[in-house]
């Protein structure tokens, strides 16, 4: 039986239209999901930005707001096995562009909170389910990004890939944080909402018209595709044949390495440590900006955008280097590691914040530590390196779970911490200790190496992949 692929001549797209010898359509690819990335980094802080005038309006608690920003990841972190599977089932085209359409149209919603006059509780009771519905919607995100760029990227250049999407947290900031800083200064903290939800939804009619998988994509060359399989990149991985026969099984005795391999165990503290500090950037940050430092909403939204910038460059200078360092032929574990480690001893300047009064200085200290933090954010480069190809997503998407309970953990301790002490000295040493906490998962990790399942056909009862 042909193969549409292996079949098609180079200087051919693989539509059997003439094209060039090489096409560089995976960076497309790259950029569209790393647009996608920043809006749906854009969704989950645009609340850190509301957040003072929302509560001063509802009357809202610091404790209740707390509460408000960690819905999101419990249904973050739950909806990540389905997500997984999800995506594993039905590939990345369909699972990513119904998240993206329905997690823009809940952020829209959040906008119309509150129009109505009701008790603060019931205001609560609604902020809260719509943030589950966000967390819940949002979870394949992530998992889909890695799974795109392991079918549209060769190994080498996976690192740097992985980075590029990672660093659109912070851009998010970088670019939304003020905008909707001047909205909410401007016209009130609802029209922040209104602009992002919006935005999604265009995007995700983009998506579904241009996106697929790379064998029917219109602009990539045979070339390009055997580039890419050749250096490692599972080219096949969404194609229809593939996911039609894989009903999707792999057996219980290999779903249970994913919870008892050393290797990934470090994965998951590392990410945990790593993603602690992306949620007190993405949550209290602003709010400490204004209540600590006393600056105003848009002035906040702006400072703000100074650590996110540095972030961003510190996560393509992340990927940039470790991709570098695997290219000069360091090992695979050395070339992840150097960068994340060195990174993540950086962030850990921001508990020193507290012993300054200085808020440039205190910025300055913020920008290191979220630079720091940035080059260190290879998580999803270690993801689809480690990976087994049977289940390429769930297992990305367990990293993800696992990682993301920073996100129910730190928002809610740090609310208590400020109920309970007036400020926030401690809640940044909480903050910072994380750092430590990831140092320790890249010693738990140990050599880093693609996880190989048990052969299937072992007598086992089967879960969904």
């Amino acid at each position: 039986m042909s193969n549409p692929i292996l079949d098609t001549p180079a200087g051919k797209t693989a539509q059997g239209r003439p094209g060039r010898n090489k096409s560089h359509t995976r960076f497309l690819v790259l950029g569209l999901i790393f647009f996608i990335t920043v809006i749906n980094y854009a969704d989950r802080s645009s609340m850190s930005i509301a957040g003072t005038d929302m509560t001063k309006e509802l009357g809202m608690t610091s404790v209740q707001l707390g509460f408000v920003f960690s819905a999101f990841s419990w249904a973050y972190v739950v909806g990540q096995l389905p997500g997984g599977y999800l995506l594993d089932r039905f590939g990345a085209k369909r699972t990513y562009g119904w998240s993206l359409t329905l997690w823009s149209l809940a952020t829209l919603v959040v906008g119309f909170v509150g129009l109505v006059s009701t008790p603060v509780l019931i205001s609560v009771g609604i902020l809260f389910g719509l943030r589950l519905f966000l967390g819940l919607v949002e979870a394949p995100a992530f998992p889909a990004n890695a799974r795109i760029t392991t079918m549209w990227f060769p190994t080498k250049e996976r690192g740097q890939a992985t980075a590029v999407f990672n660093s659109a947290q912070y851009l998010a900031t970088a670019m939304f944080a003020p905008i909707i800083g001047w909205l909410t200064f401007s016209f009130g903290w609802r029209f922040g909402f209104y602009t992002l939800g919006v935005l999604g939804v265009a995007m995700a009619v983009v998506w579904f018209r241009w996106m697929n998988v790379p064998s029917k994509h219109k602009r990539v060359t045979a070339a390009e595709i055997d580039s890419i399989r050749s250096g490692g990149g599972l080219v096949d991985l969404d194609e229809s044949e593939t996911l039609s026969s894989r009903k999707s099984t792999i057996n219980r005795a290999q779903f249970k390495q994913l919870f008892t391999s050393r290797m990934f165990w470090g994965l998951y503290v590392a990410q945990y440590g790593v993603n602690a500090l992306t949620y007190f950037f993405i949550t209290w940050f602003p709010i400490y900006l204004v209540s600590s430092r006393h600056l105003n909403i848009m002035q906040a939204g702006f400072i703000a955008a100074i650590p996110a910038l540095a972030g961003f460059a510190g996560g393509v200078l992340g990927g940039f280097i470790s991709d570098l360092l695997l290219r000069r032929g360091m090992s695979l574990t050395a070339a992840r590691k150097i960068p994340s480690v060195t990174g993540m001893a950086l962030a850990m300047l921001i508990m020193l914040c507290p012993f300054t009064d200085s808020t440039p200085v205190i910025v300055l200290l913020m920008t290191l530590a979220f630079f720091g933090k940035g080059v260190a954010a290879l998580g999803w480069a270690f993801a689809t390196d480690m990976a087994p190809k049977e289940a390429n997503s769930i297992s990305a998407s367990i990293m993800n779970a696992i990682g993301n309970i920073a996100g129910i953990v730190t928002p809610i301790v740090i609310g208590y911490v400020i109920a309970a002490t007036g400020s926030f000295d401690v809640a940044l040493w909480f903050v910072g200790a994380h750092g430590a906490v990831a140092l320790i998962g890249y010693l738990i990790m140990g050599r880093v190496k693609r996880l190989e399942f048990a052969s299937q056909d072992a007598a086992a009862e089967t879960l969904p992949a």
